[in-house]
Protein backbone atom coordinates (compact mmCIF):
# COMPACT_ATOMS: atom_id res chain seq x y z
CA UNK A 1 0.00 0.00 0.00
CA UNK A 2 1.54 3.17 -1.13
CA UNK A 3 1.81 5.95 1.72
CA UNK A 4 -0.26 9.37 1.38
CA UNK A 5 2.87 11.57 1.89
CA UNK A 6 0.93 14.11 3.48
CA UNK A 7 1.13 11.99 6.88
CA UNK A 8 4.90 13.13 7.02
CA UNK A 9 4.11 16.62 7.16
CA UNK A 10 7.15 18.96 6.67
CA UNK A 11 10.47 17.04 7.43
CA UNK A 12 13.74 18.20 7.71
CA UNK A 13 16.59 16.37 6.35
CA UNK A 14 18.95 17.02 8.84
CA UNK A 15 23.08 17.31 6.76
CA UNK A 16 26.25 18.19 7.00
CA UNK A 17 26.34 19.48 10.59
CA UNK A 18 30.07 20.09 12.52
CA UNK A 19 31.80 16.69 12.47
CA UNK A 20 34.55 15.21 10.00
CA UNK A 21 32.58 13.31 7.78
CA UNK A 22 30.59 16.48 7.15
CA UNK A 23 31.17 16.14 3.04
CA UNK A 24 29.98 12.98 3.42
CA UNK A 25 26.77 13.78 5.41
CA UNK A 26 25.87 15.97 2.53
CA UNK A 27 26.24 13.09 0.03
CA UNK A 28 23.88 11.31 2.09
CA UNK A 29 21.63 14.10 2.61
CA UNK A 30 21.07 15.06 -1.05
CA UNK A 31 20.28 11.69 -1.90
CA UNK A 32 17.58 10.69 0.83
CA UNK A 33 16.52 14.93 0.06
CA UNK A 34 15.85 13.93 -3.85
CA UNK A 35 14.10 10.29 -3.09
CA UNK A 36 12.08 11.86 -0.66
CA UNK A 37 10.89 14.71 -2.34
CA UNK A 38 10.07 11.84 -6.31
CA UNK A 39 7.67 10.52 -3.45
CA UNK A 40 5.86 13.78 -2.77
CA UNK A 41 7.26 14.45 0.64
CA UNK A 42 7.55 17.98 2.01
CA UNK A 43 10.93 17.59 2.42
CA UNK A 44 14.18 20.58 3.34
CA UNK A 45 17.73 20.46 3.61
CA UNK A 46 18.58 21.49 6.80
CA UNK A 47 22.17 21.97 8.17
CA UNK A 48 22.70 22.13 12.27
CA UNK A 49 26.12 23.86 11.45
CA UNK A 50 24.28 27.18 9.20
CA UNK A 51 20.93 27.46 11.79
CA UNK A 52 19.77 26.83 14.70
CA UNK A 53 17.81 23.53 15.89
CA UNK A 54 15.14 25.95 17.03
CA UNK A 55 14.07 26.91 13.72
CA UNK A 56 12.88 22.98 12.94
CA UNK A 57 10.00 24.61 15.31
CA UNK A 58 9.78 28.08 14.49
CA UNK A 59 9.27 26.89 10.54
CA UNK A 60 6.47 23.78 11.15
CA UNK A 61 8.86 20.67 10.83
CA UNK A 62 7.04 17.80 11.62
CA UNK A 63 9.79 15.16 12.06
CA UNK A 64 13.79 14.98 11.08
CA UNK A 65 15.24 12.79 9.08
CA UNK A 66 19.02 12.53 10.13
CA UNK A 67 22.11 12.15 7.62
CA UNK A 68 24.31 13.44 9.86
CA UNK A 69 27.30 11.43 10.30
CA UNK A 70 30.21 11.17 13.04
CA UNK A 71 29.87 13.12 16.11
CA UNK A 72 26.91 16.56 16.66
CA UNK A 73 24.75 14.33 14.75
CA UNK A 74 24.98 10.31 15.68
CA UNK A 75 26.43 10.20 18.87
CA UNK A 76 23.26 11.33 20.94
CA UNK A 77 23.72 14.92 21.23
CA UNK A 78 21.08 15.92 18.18
CA UNK A 79 18.97 13.00 19.44
CA UNK A 80 18.55 14.56 23.08
CA UNK A 81 17.98 18.01 21.31
CA UNK A 82 15.02 16.99 19.35
CA UNK A 83 14.26 14.77 22.31
CA UNK A 84 13.79 18.79 24.20
CA UNK A 85 11.95 20.09 20.76
CA UNK A 86 9.34 16.80 20.65
CA UNK A 87 10.61 16.66 17.44
CA UNK A 88 10.56 12.65 15.97
CA UNK A 89 13.45 11.60 14.40
CA UNK A 90 15.18 8.96 12.66
CA UNK A 91 17.36 6.20 13.69
CA UNK A 92 17.83 5.23 17.21
CA UNK A 93 17.76 6.84 20.99
CA UNK A 94 19.52 9.23 22.86
CA UNK A 95 21.41 6.33 24.85
CA UNK A 96 21.73 3.49 22.11
CA UNK A 97 23.44 6.84 19.78
CA UNK A 98 25.57 7.63 22.44
CA UNK A 99 26.73 4.29 23.50
CA UNK A 100 27.51 2.89 20.03
CA UNK A 101 29.33 5.97 18.33
CA UNK A 102 31.33 4.65 21.42
CA UNK A 103 33.62 1.85 19.89
CA UNK A 104 35.12 0.87 23.58
CA UNK A 105 31.47 1.26 25.37
CA UNK A 106 30.04 -1.08 22.29
CA UNK A 107 32.50 -3.47 22.82
CA UNK A 108 31.88 -3.66 26.67
CA UNK A 109 28.38 -4.28 26.23
CA UNK A 110 28.92 -6.76 23.96
CA UNK A 111 31.26 -8.55 25.47
CA UNK A 112 29.15 -8.53 28.31
CA UNK A 113 26.11 -10.37 26.37
CA UNK A 114 28.28 -12.99 25.17
CA UNK A 115 28.66 -11.67 21.96
CA UNK A 116 31.92 -11.83 19.76
CA UNK A 117 34.32 -8.75 19.17
CA UNK A 118 37.82 -8.82 18.93
CA UNK A 119 40.03 -8.10 21.70
CA UNK A 120 41.24 -4.77 22.48
CA UNK A 121 43.54 -1.81 24.48
CA UNK A 122 42.19 0.91 25.38
CA UNK A 123 44.68 4.19 25.45
CA UNK A 124 43.31 7.04 27.44
CA UNK A 125 44.98 10.70 26.82
CA UNK A 126 46.94 11.22 29.89
CA UNK A 127 46.89 7.87 31.34
CA UNK A 128 49.54 6.25 29.01
CA UNK A 129 52.74 6.69 28.47
CA UNK A 130 55.18 5.36 25.62
CA UNK A 131 55.82 2.03 27.68
CA UNK A 132 51.83 1.04 27.17
CA UNK A 133 51.88 2.40 23.26
CA UNK A 134 54.79 -0.14 22.83
CA UNK A 135 53.48 -3.20 25.02
CA UNK A 136 49.99 -3.48 22.57
CA UNK A 137 51.39 -5.35 20.37
CA UNK A 138 52.48 -7.84 22.93
CA UNK A 139 49.25 -7.79 24.31
CA UNK A 140 47.07 -8.20 20.91
CA UNK A 141 49.73 -9.49 17.94
CA UNK A 142 50.30 -7.71 15.01
CA UNK A 143 49.17 -6.67 12.24
CA UNK A 144 46.83 -4.67 14.99
CA UNK A 145 44.03 -1.69 14.52
CA UNK A 146 44.28 1.53 15.93
CA UNK A 147 41.47 4.35 15.53
CA UNK A 148 40.03 6.69 17.74
CA UNK A 149 36.88 5.21 19.53
CA UNK A 150 34.48 8.30 18.41
CA UNK A 151 35.04 8.77 15.02
CA UNK A 152 33.38 6.92 11.67
CA UNK A 153 34.09 6.46 7.80
CA UNK A 154 37.35 5.08 9.03
CA UNK A 155 38.98 8.58 9.88
CA UNK A 156 42.66 7.96 11.62
CA UNK A 157 42.69 4.46 11.16
CA UNK A 158 45.98 2.86 10.96
CA UNK A 159 46.67 -1.37 10.33
CA UNK A 160 49.51 -1.35 12.22
CA UNK A 161 51.98 -4.15 10.75
CA UNK A 162 55.19 -3.07 12.45
CA UNK A 163 55.51 -2.14 16.25
CA UNK A 164 57.44 0.47 15.29
CA UNK A 165 54.70 2.26 13.86
CA UNK A 166 52.57 2.55 16.83
CA UNK A 167 54.08 5.65 17.68
CA UNK A 168 52.57 7.47 14.99
CA UNK A 169 49.42 5.61 14.36
CA UNK A 170 48.36 6.42 18.33
CA UNK A 171 49.55 10.22 17.50
CA UNK A 172 47.46 10.37 14.53
CA UNK A 173 43.96 8.85 16.54
CA UNK A 174 45.29 11.17 19.25
CA UNK A 175 44.53 14.10 17.22
CA UNK A 176 40.66 13.12 16.79
CA UNK A 177 40.04 11.55 19.98
CA UNK A 178 41.28 11.07 23.60
CA UNK A 179 40.64 7.62 23.66
CA UNK A 180 42.45 5.29 21.24
CA UNK A 181 41.21 1.81 20.88
CA UNK A 182 44.18 -0.74 20.00
CA UNK A 183 42.04 -3.87 18.67
CA UNK A 184 43.18 -7.38 17.35
CA UNK A 185 43.59 -7.72 13.84
CA UNK A 186 40.76 -10.37 12.52
CA UNK A 187 42.03 -12.12 9.42
CA UNK A 188 39.26 -12.96 6.34
CA UNK A 189 36.18 -11.92 5.04
CA UNK A 190 34.66 -8.35 5.44
CA UNK A 191 30.72 -8.29 5.53
CA UNK A 192 28.58 -5.77 6.72
CA UNK A 193 25.07 -6.36 7.60
CA UNK A 194 21.68 -3.82 7.96
CA UNK A 195 18.92 -3.59 10.17
CA UNK A 196 15.81 -2.13 9.70
CA UNK A 197 12.71 -1.75 12.30
CA UNK A 198 12.56 -1.81 16.06
CA UNK A 199 12.15 -4.62 18.89
CA UNK A 200 10.62 -7.91 17.67
CA UNK A 201 9.77 -6.38 14.17
CA UNK A 202 13.42 -6.19 13.65
CA UNK A 203 15.05 -8.04 9.94
CA UNK A 204 18.45 -7.86 9.26
CA UNK A 205 18.99 -7.39 5.36
CA UNK A 206 21.37 -9.46 3.22
CA UNK A 207 25.35 -9.42 3.90
CA UNK A 208 26.96 -8.11 2.31
CA UNK A 209 30.79 -8.72 1.09
CA UNK A 210 33.47 -6.15 0.58
CA UNK A 211 36.68 -6.51 -1.29
CA UNK A 212 38.91 -3.58 -1.24
CA UNK A 213 42.37 -3.01 -2.78
CA UNK A 214 44.92 -4.98 -0.74
CA UNK A 215 42.31 -5.16 2.20
CA UNK A 216 42.33 -1.72 2.50
CA UNK A 217 38.70 -0.32 2.71
CA UNK A 218 39.62 2.63 4.46
CA UNK A 219 37.84 6.55 3.74
CA UNK A 220 39.16 6.76 0.41
CA UNK A 221 37.76 3.46 -0.96
CA UNK A 222 34.92 3.82 0.63
CA UNK A 223 33.65 6.85 -0.85
CA UNK A 224 35.43 8.20 -3.66
CA UNK A 225 36.80 4.92 -5.84
CA UNK A 226 34.97 2.36 -7.55
CA UNK A 227 37.51 -0.01 -7.21
CA UNK A 228 35.85 -1.68 -3.94
CA UNK A 229 34.05 -5.14 -4.62
CA UNK A 230 30.61 -5.17 -3.12
CA UNK A 231 29.36 -8.82 -3.50
CA UNK A 232 25.85 -9.58 -2.74
CA UNK A 233 23.84 -11.74 -2.40
CA UNK A 234 27.89 -12.16 -0.55
CA UNK A 235 28.28 -16.01 -1.79
CA UNK A 236 28.99 -17.08 1.81
CA UNK A 237 27.37 -21.03 2.80
CA UNK A 238 23.92 -20.24 3.56
CA UNK A 239 24.50 -21.39 6.97
CA UNK A 240 27.22 -18.58 7.54
CA UNK A 241 25.15 -15.99 6.35
CA UNK A 242 22.25 -16.68 8.71
CA UNK A 243 24.59 -17.00 11.59
CA UNK A 244 26.00 -13.32 10.89
CA UNK A 245 22.12 -11.72 10.72
CA UNK A 246 21.62 -13.26 13.96
CA UNK A 247 24.34 -12.01 15.50
CA UNK A 248 23.75 -8.69 14.28
CA UNK A 249 20.34 -8.40 15.24
CA UNK A 250 21.36 -9.44 19.01
CA UNK A 251 24.27 -6.60 18.37
CA UNK A 252 21.09 -4.32 18.03
CA UNK A 253 18.74 -5.33 19.83
CA UNK A 254 21.02 -5.53 23.08
CA UNK A 255 22.01 -2.20 22.35
CA UNK A 256 18.12 -0.84 22.24
CA UNK A 257 18.34 0.60 18.62
CA UNK A 258 15.71 1.10 16.66
CA UNK A 259 14.88 2.18 13.26
CA UNK A 260 17.67 1.14 11.56
CA UNK A 261 21.75 0.84 11.64
CA UNK A 262 23.83 -1.26 9.64
CA UNK A 263 26.74 -3.37 11.55
CA UNK A 264 29.91 -4.01 10.29
CA UNK A 265 31.62 -7.69 10.59
CA UNK A 266 35.14 -9.90 10.15
CA UNK A 267 34.85 -13.26 9.31
CA UNK A 268 38.24 -14.96 10.97
CA UNK A 269 39.44 -16.73 7.71
CA UNK A 270 40.53 -20.15 9.50
CA UNK A 271 37.75 -20.44 12.17
CA UNK A 272 34.48 -18.71 10.24
CA UNK A 273 33.94 -16.84 13.73
CA UNK A 274 32.44 -13.60 13.14
CA UNK A 275 33.47 -11.01 15.23
CA UNK A 276 31.39 -7.11 15.76
CA UNK A 277 33.83 -4.25 15.03
CA UNK A 278 30.57 -1.29 14.95
CA UNK A 279 27.26 -0.43 14.83
CA UNK A 280 26.75 2.66 12.95
CA UNK A 281 22.90 4.17 13.87
CA UNK A 282 22.74 6.39 11.00
CA UNK A 283 24.03 4.90 7.44
CA UNK A 284 25.38 6.09 4.55
CA UNK A 285 22.93 6.66 1.68
CA UNK A 286 25.62 7.78 -0.73
CA UNK A 287 26.09 6.30 -4.06
CA UNK A 288 28.58 4.41 -2.22
CA UNK A 289 26.36 3.23 0.87
CA UNK A 290 25.76 -0.13 1.94
CA UNK A 291 22.67 -0.14 3.33
CA UNK A 292 20.66 0.81 0.27
CA UNK A 293 22.80 -1.81 -1.76
CA UNK A 294 21.66 -4.49 0.90
CA UNK A 295 17.84 -3.07 0.54
CA UNK A 296 17.89 -3.70 -2.84
CA UNK A 297 19.32 -7.06 -2.99
CA UNK A 298 16.25 -7.77 -0.73
CA UNK A 299 13.93 -6.03 -3.45
CA UNK A 300 13.65 -2.61 -1.64
CA UNK A 301 14.56 0.14 -3.91
CA UNK A 302 16.37 3.80 -2.59
CA UNK A 303 13.29 5.71 -2.37
CA UNK A 304 11.05 2.73 -0.98
CA UNK A 305 13.85 2.49 1.89
CA UNK A 306 14.02 6.31 2.45
CA UNK A 307 10.31 6.18 2.87
CA UNK A 308 10.46 2.92 5.61
CA UNK A 309 13.31 4.72 7.47
CA UNK A 310 11.13 8.20 7.49
CA UNK A 311 8.09 6.20 8.72
CA UNK A 312 10.48 4.79 12.09
CA UNK A 313 10.84 8.26 12.64
CA UNK A 314 9.97 8.90 16.58
CA UNK A 315 10.99 10.05 19.98
CA UNK A 316 12.54 7.97 23.08
CA UNK A 317 9.46 8.22 25.15
CA UNK A 318 7.40 6.58 22.16
CA UNK A 319 9.77 4.09 21.08
CA UNK A 320 7.72 2.39 18.19
CA UNK A 321 7.60 3.40 15.00
CA UNK A 322 4.25 5.20 13.83
CA UNK A 323 1.84 3.37 11.62
CA UNK A 324 1.42 5.15 8.26
CA UNK A 325 0.75 2.27 6.16
CA UNK A 326 3.38 1.61 4.30
CA UNK A 327 5.80 -2.11 4.57
CA UNK A 328 8.66 -2.88 2.83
Amino acid sequence: MRTDPSVFGKVAVLMGGHSAEREISFMSGRGVLAALLSQGVDAHAFDPAERPLNDLKSEGFARCFITLHGRFGEDGTVQGALELLGMPYTGSGVMASSICIDKVMTKRIWLADGLSTPRYVLLRRGDYISADVMAVPDTLGLPLIVKPAREGSSIGLTKVTQASQMADAVAQAAQLDADILCEQFISGDEVTCPVLGFGADARALPVIRIVAPEGNYDYQNKYFTDTTQYIVPCGLPAGEEAAIQQLVLAAYKTLNCRGWARADVMIDAVTRQPYLLELNTSPGMTSHSLVPMSARAAGISYEALCLAVLQSASLDHQPAPLSVGHSV
